[in-house]
């Protein structure tokens, strides 16, 4: 099977065996957590934490790392109280030195726990199957507070701008002879050539300190931005007219955000716990392929319902 936008619905470890090899690009997957809750749809219940990660989880990561492609990457969402047992089993699956990241995500959450701290946080645990995956850095712009922490200026014509250094401070760790010289008094080992320093200089882009040693001028409109981190605490829990009847939907800006850092256009994303189908929503959106599974029929229902309910807006 290499069919693509699709809801399936069914056992999702017969369906990915039915699936051809290196035939998907990303997979993102929000399993069971071993809570002991009943969903209604779903009973979220194992005898053992070995049951779910051996008997349960682990044959499916199996088929998982099969059907992924060399350069794709798996994304498992799971809270902390479980997500050692995944990364077990992921890295026998994967391999050590292909995990990329562990996201925590500020999920929210106000129930009162009187025995310990409550949990405000998941997990999503990012490994690649092979060296190189695809990963599509992203970045934030920058705001009030970057420019008050990095001391940014702003210039009469109204860029805005911060300094950096522009000589190396420990020369001898990492000596570059050819670019020691003297720039306005000061021998130094700079970052740049000298004929780069006069260039500068043209260009008004140094800034001098007191004692006369330059710094580089860098404008935040020629900049990436904030680079995005492993914290997350900008993405609320779903609400407002967004959420759907299905208790673990998680929201469509987390899936995007998922779906933009480890995935391409065209690809074709795989969701084996799709639920209500969010990460669906969010490929259409991105232009991105779709395979989804769930066991539950009603996940499915939910999901083109909500397809019909965006085309009419």
């Amino acid at each position: 099977m290499k069919k693509e936008n699709l809801f399936l619905v069914g056992d999702n470890l017969k369906i990915m065996q039915s699936m051809e090899d290196d035939s998907v690009q990303m997979i993102y997957l929000d399993p069971p957590y071993n809570t002991g809750r009943d969903f209604g749809e779903f009973q979220d219940r194992f005898p053992s934490m070995n049951s779910y990660a051996l008997e349960f989880l682990r044959p499916r990561i199996l088929e998982m790392h099969r059907i992924l492609e060399k350069t794709g990457n798996i994304i498992v969402h799971v809270e902390p109280k479980n997500s050692h047992h995944v990364r077990m089993v992921l890295d026998d699956v994967f391999g050590e030195k292909r995990f990329r990241n562990e996201i925590v995500w500020k999920s929210g959450g106000n129930a009162k726990n009187l025995k310990q701290l409550g949990r405000h946080h998941d997990v999503l645990i990012v490994y690649s199957k092979g060296l190189k995956p695809t990963f599509n850095p992203m970045h934030k712009p920058y705001d009030e507070q970057y420019k008050k922490r990095s001391s940014a200026k702003q210039q009469e014509d109204g860029r805005w701008y911060v300094t950096t250094a522009i000589h190396n401070s420990q020369p001898d760790i990492n000596p570059r002879v050819n670019l020691r010289y003297e720039w306005n008094n000061h021998h130094k080992q700079w970052y740049v050539s000298k004929g780069k320093m006069e260039t500068l200089e043209s260009q008004k882009r140094l800034v001098y300190n007191k004692k006369g040693i330059p710094r580089i001028k860098r404008f935040l409109d020629e900049m990436d931005g904030i680079p995005l981190k492993d914290l997350w605490i900008d993405i609320s829990q779903i609400q407002g007219s967004e959420k759907l009847n299905y208790p673990t939907q998680k929201p469509v800006k987390l899936l995007e955000r998922v779906i933009s850092l480890y995935s391409n256009e065209g690809d074709r994303v795989f969701d084996p716990f799709a639920g209500s189908g969010t990460i669906g929503r969010a490929a259409i959106t991105l232009k991105r392929k779709y395979i989804l599974v769930d066991i539950n029929e009603k996940g499915r229902q939910i999901f083109l319902e909500s397809l019909e309910a965006s085309n009419r807006t």
